[in-house]
């Protein structure tokens, strides 16, 4: 129906006609609410498939960035090679943290959006534990090369060195018990359907390549 001027009084969503009906739903569906922020069309209809994918992918970049930093490194044993592989590990590390972080933001936001709660599953408790080590660790080894004086001295700062690897092996491993614990969470079950051996195999894959080149003596064994 249209007023005397020609302008339609009833709002096509409405009535499930016109261009506010998206591919997938009913009119309305996938269309911004008066008096809301735009910042809420982020997660509107399926959109909130596209942020779950979204997340995923960046946190696998957060662990593939790691890999890869740890990767760089193992093999390099001349000082040349040290502080090459060094600069670029941490580089590596500092990437991955943001695309981790990055992550979080957006999971997150999308339960503060849709009034989900906070952490009530195994996989979300994981995660953020997972998630604040990450963080430090970071910060402590770029404190450790970059600014050795926070710790006393260069050499005290290169004795925690040992500590610094075994924590970061010990974190990858628990990024992937952490990615498993995401396959049984019932948004993983409902929609996404990743397969719990599809991330053992992944898991072990890596692990295999990555374990086997450590270095014992740069743990501090004999």
């Amino acid at each position: 129906m249209s007023s005397a001027t020609g302008i339609p009084t009833q709002n096509p969503a409405a009535s499930g006609r016109g261009e506010d009906e998206p591919l997938l739903g009913r009119a309305g569906d996938a269309s911004q609410q008066e008096g809301k922020g735009i910042q809420f069309n982020l997660f509107i209809g399926t959109a909130i498939i596209a942020q779950a994918g979204i997340w995923i992918l960046l946190n696998s970049a957060g662990i593939l960035l790691t890999t890869e930093s740890i990767l760089i490194l193992q093999p390099t044993h001349t000082p040349t090679q040290k502080r090459q592989g060094t600069v670029v590990h941490s580089v590596l590390n500092v990437t991955s943290v943001l695309s981790l972080i990055a992550g979080l933001v957006i999971i997150e936001y999308n339960k503060i959006s849709h009034g989900g709660t906070h952490f009530d599953s195994p996989h979300s408790i994981l995660g953020l534990i997972t998630y604040i080590i990450f963080i430090t660790q970071a910060l402590i080894g770029i404190a450790q090369y970059y600014t050795p004086g926070l710790f006393g001295s260069a050499q005290n700062a290169k004795a925690m060195y040992k500590y610094h690897r075994a924590s970061g092996y010990a974190l990858l491993i628990l990024s992937f018990v952490t990615v498993a614990a995401a396959t049984q969470t019932d948004f993983n079950k409902n929609v996404l359907h990743i397969k719990l051996w599809a991330v053992i195999v992944a898991a072990v894959l890596t692990l295999m390549g990555v374990l086997p080149r450590i270095k014992k003596q740069k743990l501090g064994f004999s």
